[in-house]
């Protein structure tokens, strides 16, 4: 170890770099996506994601697993764009102050070509209070603090709110000067700073090198190395920088996809990350607030600077994606199969594991039955009162207003249905059953039929051709997209799909989507219902999802042009593209060919749906393992565009993206000239 330099008493050692995706010397530092530079440093307790954001709106943000912390420093808007780069190597950093308490950050020198930065506002804290930051530009008054100066050196430094080890934020300028609140650039038009940012908070203890992934993972440096940061034996992370904390769709959604390529340890970490966090009715946590953020929830509900976390249960589909991830574990994975008895009876001290599931199945059985004793849509399940998202769509018009979403109701609750039979059949819930248990497992098999066969066709929606073709030709119009292959497309299929959800008067919402996604995964269509699905997604945009740029989530050629604006390609949900999306798709089109019940045109709808989709992946390769991107027609052709690079977007991707590094077990199945029966 080697002594660098002390800040604001804080000793600083520097230990070993361990900088993932860092560039040899020859090479630019960090990867660019879009306005973002982003670097990630790994290394024993150290655990940081720099990410500097170029632009007329430049800022720095470091962000650290450890209880979801981070420090950032907004600046004003600029005359001009400004663009960062990073000089040298991130440093992992560990530091003790003069009470003892431990410290771990990085540090690293950055560079902006600006002639003048003025500072605007600093924010220590959780990650979620950077998030509101930077949506709101507000910051609550408790948080704020003012930075200390000495000489050329700006140091922000705050303990957390219930006076446990918090954060800090140093910046030297070395080169250019430094004003009251203005850093000015040397003569060459550059500003060149050095950064140290640290946190207080107890570290995560991430997996050993060689303990994630078998084998027959993908050999995908970048993949691996997003997995490794976000991947920690307490939880997975959903994402960095904005979600580097536990959410539950997502561990479940990553899960399920990488489990052919996730050592067992891996996967039951997952799966007991999510049943550690039930609510006591069995419902599964949506996003946990930890840290500082915990405590600044519980002064607001006056209890005190408590730091014990908080569960969000708003989310209506999690609770769905359970039981059928952890029948691919204990039942249809032969690793897994073997040890299901010794997971099922581990304790984290206040129940079993299994005790757990069964909670969450009475819970997932209960929220069934209203429809399974009338199935209406009206008992279908709905998002909460109050709430305008409930699924993995989850911003303000993700669903167009929907209330009742086709991915819950006609996909994953029947999905959920039928993998605690087979549990239950299996034997594998057994142990853990109450006397009352047994008649509402018996009820079972009727409940899951009826979701099967009633559910999906409620959102099933035909278009008459020639309605069709007026729709595709305005709306390719207005988007500046051409038309000719998707109107062509009509001629060979009519236009099938299924409404995104019901709205709160039953009504279909007449957005085209990819949720069917979930169906090919996790459910068995009957043909005509593959069919549908496969051709919504081979379709070419604007009468299907798919684009030169990879397959849209949303399109909304067919919605009243109110609701089109609503899902245009700067919408966080919107006709933009999702990787884990098409992986979900890639995947479950890969499980549907498998089987040996299909007949041959169906097949062949699902093997065309298929080679659409790959090209579409492929051609996006380099963006894997973002969360989401845009695109823009020009010359001809669909580009690529990183979300958040526009000042338009919604909001910006994350650079690491948990369920984005799916790929690492979905690839291009090899070619088959049918179905498995066929």
């Amino acid at each position: 170890m080697k002594l660098v330099r002390t800040v604001a008493g804080i000793a600083l050692v520097a230990l070993l770099a361990g900088a993932a995706w860092a560039a040899s010397a020859k090479k630019e530092i960090g990867r660019r996506e879009g306005l973002n530079l982003d670097s990630f440093v790994q290394d024993g307790p150290v655990a940081a994601h720099i990410t500097l954001r170029s632009g007329l709106d430049p800022r720095l943000v470091v962000a650290f697993p450890a209880e979801n912390g981070a420090a950032g420093l907004w600046f004003d808007r600029t005359s001009h764009p400004a663009e960062w780069s990073l000089i040298g190597k991130p440093r992992p950093i560990t530091a003790v102050n003069a009470r003892g308490q431990r410290f771990h950050g990085v540090a690293f020198q950055a560079e902006i070509r600006a002639t003048q930065l003025h500072l605007r506002q600093a924010v220590l804290s959780s990650a979620r209070v950077l998030r509101d930051y930077q949506q709101s530009g507000k910051l609550p008054s408790e948080l704020q603090v003012a930075p200390r100066r000495d000489g050329k050196e700006l140091l922000w430094a705050r303990d957390r709110l219930d006076g446990a080890p918090g954060y800090s934020l140093a910046v030297k300028v070395e080169r250019g000067t430094l004003g009251d609140d203005l850093i000015s650039a040397g003569p060459d038009g550059m500003i060149r700073i050095a950064v140290t940012a640290l946190s207080g908070d107890i570290p995560l203890a991430p997996f050993p090198s060689g303990a994630l992934l078998t084998a027959d993972a993908a050999k995908d440096p970048e993949a691996r190395a997003t997995l490794q940061f976000l991947s920690y034996r307490q939880k997975f992370n959903a994402g960095s920088w904005r979600f580097n904390t536990y959410f539950g769709r997502d561990t479940l959604m990553s899960v399920r996809p990488l489990m052919p390529v996730l050592k067992p340890d891996a996967v039951e970490t997952g799966l007991r990350s999510v049943l550690d966090r039930l609510s006591r009715d069995g419902n599964v946590a949506h996003e946990e607030a930890i840290g500082e953020y915990a405590v600044l929830l519980h002064r607001r509900a006056g209890e005190g600077a408590s730091d014990t976390p908080i569960y969000d249960y708003d989310m209506i589909d999690s609770a769905f994606l359970l039981a059928p991830v952890a029948r691919a574990w204990l039942i249809d994975d032969p690793r897994g199969r073997a040890r299901a008895v010794a997971f099922l009876g581990l304790s984290n001290g206040s129940r079993r594991m299994g005790d757990a599931l069964i909670t969450n199945m009475r819970f997932v059985i209960k929220q069934a039955k209203a429809f399974a004793d009338a199935p209406r849509w009206s008992n279908l399940v709905a998002l909460k009162p109050g709430k305008d998202a409930g699924d993995w769509r989850d911003s303000k018009d993700g669903l167009g207003g929907g209330r009742y979403p086709y991915d819950v109701n006609a996909v994953l609750i029947p999905a959920a249905l039928d993998a605690i039979d087979a549990l239950d059949k299996a034997g594998l819930l057994e142990p853990f059953l109450v006397p009352n248990d047994r008649p509402m497992l018996a009820d079972l098999p009727r409940i899951a039929q009826v979701w099967r066969d009633r559910a999906p066709p409620l959102f099933v929606q035909t278009v008459k051709p020639d309605i069709a073709r007026s729709a595709i030709t305005r709306y390719a119009k207005a988007q500046n997209v051409p038309a000719a292959a998707a109107l062509a497309s009509i001629d060979r299929h009519p236009i099938r799909y299924n409404a995104i959800a019901l709205d709160a008067s039953g009504k279909p919402v007449p957005i085209l989507h990819s949720d069917g996604g979930f169906a090919l995964l996790f459910a068995s269509p009957p043909p005509e219902a593959l069919e549908l699905m496969a051709g919504t997604i081979e379709r070419p945009f604007p009468a299907g999802l798919m684009t030169g740029a990879g397959m849209l989530v949303a399109n909304p050629v067919f919605a009243p042009a109110a609701l089109q604006k609503k899902f245009g390609f700067n919408a966080y949900h919107g006709a933009v593209i999702w990787s884990w999306q098409q992986a979900l798709a890639a995947a479950g089109l890969a499980r549907q060919i498998q089987r040996s019940d299909l007949p041959p045109a169906t097949c062949r709808r699902l093997r065309t749906a298929g080679a659409s989709l790959w090209r579409a992946i492929e051609a996006g390769w380099a963006m894997r393992n973002a969360e989401l991107w845009s695109w823009r027609h020009n010359d001809g052709t669909y580009r690529i565009v990183p979300f958040g690079a526009g000042g338009a977007d919604a909001d910006e991707s994350n650079a690491a993206q948990l369920w984005s590094t799916v790929y690492l077990a979905v690839r291009r199945p090899p070619g088959s000239n049918g179905c498995r029966g066929e």
